[in-house]
């Protein structure tokens, strides 16, 4: 009977493939072989969803993800960590928490995203039941990012083609509060990656039409997406670099976190040392020394106003500064 009703659970809530297609989205399309890619990386989150919320153990789900494509787990982690947080906004209990104390603890930037897709899809008085697990005061705001990636994804038109912002965001109930829209904007540049077909001048000349406030922290989402997801060449992240101009060391920041998730995970792939070498200018291996080093330890408090996840992005942006120097 509980298999019976973990199968009809995965049902009723589980998007179904087709509502990340380019077709279905309206996303600008390369080339087949990059909307093929782009897609899939879609059907794995989806498919990590699933998981999460039929298994019957999170070592039954963590089974199912490692026969995945490598490159593609990542994305199956986060949309694991969506699918834990629905369970706990639908029906209580602690299923994020206990996600985390697994393998899962390695991949705790995308399960923190993952937990921003489902407040996008859970009523906002159920927020506080599937955030309960998530009382970092840094990585936090890596929900945000999750839930501007989910609004731009799937409400292009509001959110990317109209530059909607959101207004009086209720999350999270501590502040600052001004800061909520800067970590929304990096998940929605992380999706314009995506809508954007992973054609770099696209990207840009969607950021462009953004008020230029905004254009810092959506290149710096654009910048994570194109080093993680990548399905672009070398030139084209050249042609990238170049479009982000001043504010390439956001691009860089982006490109750091994308190369620690996938140091820390054990999941680099032949893009990732290609991306942060044009982007960063340093290995993953030093984007991963780098973040850690300059990464503000739990009891800091913030500086003035500016929320210690902010700070953090601030000194990775001037330490690839500094090692670039260090090495012309």
């Amino acid at each position: 009977m509980a298999g019976n009703w973990r199968a009809i659970r995965r049902r009723l809530i589980t998007p179904s493939k087709t509502s990340a297609s380019f077709a279905k989205r309206g996303f600008y399309e390369k080339n087949p072989e990059t909307r093929k890619y782009l897609e899939t990386v879609g059907g794995m989150f989806i498919d990590g969803y699933a998981y999460a919320v039929e298994s019957r153990s999170i070592a039954e789900m963590e089974a199912r993800i490692d026969q995945l494509p490598r490159q593609f787990r990542g994305f199956a982690y986060e949309g694991a960590g969506m699918g834990h947080a629905m369970l706990d906004g639908m029906f209580g209990g602690r299923h994020v928490e206990k996600f985390l104390a697994s393998r899962a603890e390695s991949h705790v930037y995308m399960v923190y995203v993952g937990v921003g897709w489902a407040l996008a899809r859970l009523p906002r008085f159920r927020w506080a039941a599937a955030t309960k697990s998530i009382p970092d005061p840094l990585l936090r705001w890596l929900v945000l990012d999750g839930y501007g990636f989910h609004q731009a994804f799937f409400k292009t038109e509001k959110y990317v083609h109209q530059q909607y912002q959101e207004k009086n965001f209720p999350w999270p109930t501590e502040g600052p509060r001004w800061y909520t829209n800067n970590a929304l904007d990096q998940g929605i540049g992380r999706a314009m990656w995506f809508v954007g077909g992973a054609e770099p001048n696209r990207v840009a000349d969607l950021i462009g039409k953004f008020p230029q406030a905004r254009h810092a922290d959506l290149y710096a989402g654009a910048g994570l997406a194109a080093s993680y997801a990548g399905s672009v060449s070398e030139e084209e992240l050249r042609t990238f670099a170049s479009r982000a101009g001043v504010y390439l060391p956001q691009v860089a920041q982006g490109s750091v976190f994308a190369a620690t998730a996938r140091v820390e995970t054990n999941l680099v792939t032949e893009h990732t040392p290609l991306a942060t070498r044009i982007l960063a200018g340093i290995t993953p291996e030093q984007a991963q020394v780098l973040q850690r080093q300059v990464r503000p330890a739990p009891a800091d408090r913030p500086e003035g106003d500016i929320p210690i996840f902010e700070l953090w992005r601030q000194r990775i942006s001037a330490g690839v500064t500094a090692m670039q120097g260090a090495n012309p």
